[in-house]
């Protein structure tokens, strides 16, 4: 899905903020709009989309690993994503929704 988006809007980056519930849902925006602020973390990239979070969390939660999965629906918020596809955030701290 990432590189689709890539393909169709060109350089983009995303950023887990927040908690759980809207928090796990990354926001995917271009990369100009979304500079990396004092306090964001690079904590990867993926298909060459950097993936950046609060510093003070990721540290809060010990470092966590995040899996980066799509999810059935529309995208909310401003996030650029398929007109039926979301990105969704796992980890240990915010395990998969039920349905």
């Amino acid at each position: 899905m990432l590189r689709r988006l890539v393909l169709k809007h060109g350089p983009l980056a995303l950023l887990r903020s927040g908690g759980c519930r809207d928090g796990s849902l990354p926001l995917c925006l271009l990369a100009s709009d979304l500079a990396p602020g004092p306090s964001d973390l690079l904590v990867g990239e993926i298909a060459g989309v950097p993936f950046h979070i609060d510093a003070d969390q990721f540290h809060r939660w010990g470092a966590p690993k995040f899996l980066l999965d799509v999810a059935n629906g529309a995208p909310e918020g401003f996030s650029l994503e398929l007109p039926d596809a979301h990105f969704v955030t796992l980890s240990p701290y915010c395990p998969a929704q039920a349905a």
